[in-house]
């Protein structure tokens, strides 16, 4: 009987490969129409355009793309997650963009920080993405049209807004083209040359170092907390220093080889960073965006109520507000918001109107689809 049964799952097994082999094969069908059916899409936009413009051209699409993740969403009828399957078609789209040309982003690097990261979640695997050392070069690459966009962090759930962000926005005429969300885990990364019980300093960025504050002190309360320009600059500075110790992400971990002393070290466990995709373009609407402004207020009373009335009054949902000192002057400030909508949407632009009534300056710094991964 037992070889019987045997045979029967040999025989099923078989079977199921042979099934799997054929939607293999549909799959790379498919996938390569796709492929084709993209390489005509950018015919027809090039055959309008002199050789010269045609250099030029960006095919990347950020409302498209957007539109085409949720679709995917919709569809799934699993057993792959949602966000798995959006996954899996972010990297047939970043594949097929690259056909035509590779998309080149700036990020804040070194190679192996949480900003990678989410530049290769945000335009896949596919895209050509370049390190810079700081948030000033990232917006001045894109300017100069050395790259097509930037990705820059902006605000994490536990210690709140990057300020060198908003404040470089101030004096930038780029767009905010898109966002991505990327749950952060922090790891305690040590080297082969590492003893881990005599570790007496850990390096990280300031940023990590706050959200594993709880753990530490309980873990490495005599430890020396060094503060670094990056994780992936932590992880680099263990080779060959037998008392030290690093929190980063796993992608530093596997790019400059080192191990995992223990996962997960973060004092939240839904501790998350929002970064903002930047480019010279505006984005057409998606049906599912965001919009972000930069506002100086006249310094009267009930200016903070003015500010805010026109977007409750239009039933416009705020999603942040924060507050930074204006280069105008000692006790001037401006208002970063985000908030639900297209600026072309009727009720956002009749907000933005009244607002703008109101405000000495406002700026629309963008608007861009709703992080679908």
């Amino acid at each position: 009987m037992s070889n019987e049964k045997s045979a029967d799952n040999a025989a099923q097994l078989n079977q199921l490969r042979d099934d799997i082999d054929s939607i293999d094969a549909s799959i790379c069908k498919l996938i390569s129409d796709r492929a084709r059916c993209a390489q005509t899409v950018a015919d027809v936009k090039k055959s309008s355009l002199s050789a010269e413009q045609a250099k030029d051209v960006v095919y990347y699409r950020p409302e498209r793309e957007a539109q085409v993740l949720r679709k995917a969403m919709e569809m799934n009828d699993g057993p792959l997650d949602d966000e798995e399957m959006a996954r899996l078609f972010r990297e047939i789209m970043s594949a097929c963009l690259a056909l035509e040309k590779p998309i080149e982003v700036a990020y804040l690097g070194p190679e192996g920080t949480f900003t990678q990261q989410a530049a290769l979640k945000h335009f896949g695997h596919s895209a050509v993405a370049k390190p810079f050392s700081a948030i000033d070069e990232v917006f001045r690459e894109v300017e100069a049209g050395a790259v097509n966009y930037g990705v820059v962090p902006v605000e994490n759930s536990t210690e709140g807004v990057v300020n060198h962000t908003l404040d470089n926005f101030m004096g930038s005429n780029l767009f905010i083209c898109g966002e991505v969300e990327l749950r952060i885990h922090q790891h305690m990364l040590v080297s082969d040359v590492t003893k881990t019980d005599s570790i007496s300093r850990i390096y990280s960025h300031s940023q990590s170092l706050a959200q594993c504050r709880k753990w530490l002190d309980a873990h490495y309360p005599n430890a020396e907390r060094i503060a670094v320009s990056s994780n992936a600059d932590a992880a680099k500075r263990l080779k060959g220093e037998w008392n030290a110790a690093a929190i980063a992400g796993q992608m530093a971990a596997d790019l400059y080889d080192l191990n995992v002393h223990a996962h997960k070290i973060e004092d939240q466990p839904d501790n998350s960073t929002r970064f903002l995709i930047i480019g010279s373009q505006e984005v057409p609407a998606s049906g599912k965006d965001k919009t972000s402004i930069v506002v100086a207020m006249r310094n009267e009373p009930g200016a903070l109520h003015d500010l805010l009335q026109p977007f409750y009054s239009n039933g416009i949902d705020l999603t942040r507000v924060e507050t930074r000192p204006a280069a105008s002057g000692t006790w001037n400030y401006v208002f970063f918001i985000d908030f639900a909508g297209h600026k072309n949407d009727e009720l956002v632009s009749k907000a933005l109107a009244e607002v703008g009534a109101k405000a000495s300056d406002l700026r629309v710094l963008g608007s861009y689809p709703q992080a679908a991964l």
